[in-house]
């Protein structure tokens, strides 16, 4: 039998590293930690990441990665239930880096890079968001006053960004944990679209809010 190679140790450390991050704050997290969690030498760990911000750029780069290239489906989105999978799937990536949004001021006030790179992310974030609701206006499932759509679009933006951190200030202990997940990323989904509800035609809100009690007989 054919021994598997064994994983970089680099991929191990970004791996351990963004558990650690997620569940207890990237704040409380030494890179003294980091390398009691993997059983290596401090000397090991600095080898491959000089230093705790190296971390977090190389975890940050994979994010950031990840969410330009999901941010394109935004243009295949026609109607309630495209616009629910694509929030969700936003939801499920943010989760997967949450350490970012839950300490995201501090970071970014800490870290010139992260500070350029997440306007830079918001700038994409909003665009995604405006094609979606083009391709909804298109498509005929909403109608929005063209003097609204910044406002509206920037509005969800926000939501989007900003909705751990509230998850967080509202539960503490658990609101970050992996068995809330499902609940607060439909939550989150629920309260981004909930503000396209003035602009849905009758049939597309109804579906909307099927799908919201759907899920949350699910999560309940």
């Amino acid at each position: 039998m054919v021994k598997k190679a064994p994983r970089r140790t680099a991929e191990r450390i970004l791996e351990v590293t963004l558990d650690l991050f997620n569940r207890f704050g990237e704040p409380n997290v030494s890179t003294t930690l980091i390398s009691a969690e993997l059983r290596i030498s401090p000397g090991n760990l600095y080898y491959h990441y000089p230093a705790k911000d190296e971390l977090i750029n190389a975890l940050f780069d994979r994010y950031e990665s990840s969410l330009n290239e999901l941010l394109v489906a935004a243009d295949g989105v026609r109607n309630v239930e495209d616009a629910w999978f694509f929030m969700h799937t936003l939801f499920e990536l943010i989760w997967q880096y949450r350490f970012l949004y839950r300490d995201l001021n501090d970071l970014l006030s800490k870290n010139r890079r992260l500070e350029t790179h997440f306007q830079a992310i918001l700038q994409n974030k909003s665009r995604a968001v405006r094609t979606m609701l083009d391709g909804m206006g298109r498509a005929d499932t909403l109608h929005i006053d063209a003097r609204e759509l910044e406002a509206t679009a920037t509005s969800m933006v926000v939501v989007l960004t900003y909705w751990l951190s509230f998850e967080y200030v509202r539960d503490p202990r658990r609101a970050l944990e992996p068995e809330s997940a499902q609940a607060a990323l439909m939550r989150g989904a629920h309260h981004v679209l909930n503000l396209l509800m003035p602009y849905l035609h009758a049939s597309q809100r109804a579906h909307l809010l099927q799908l919201v009690g759907a899920y949350a007989a699910a999560t309940g």
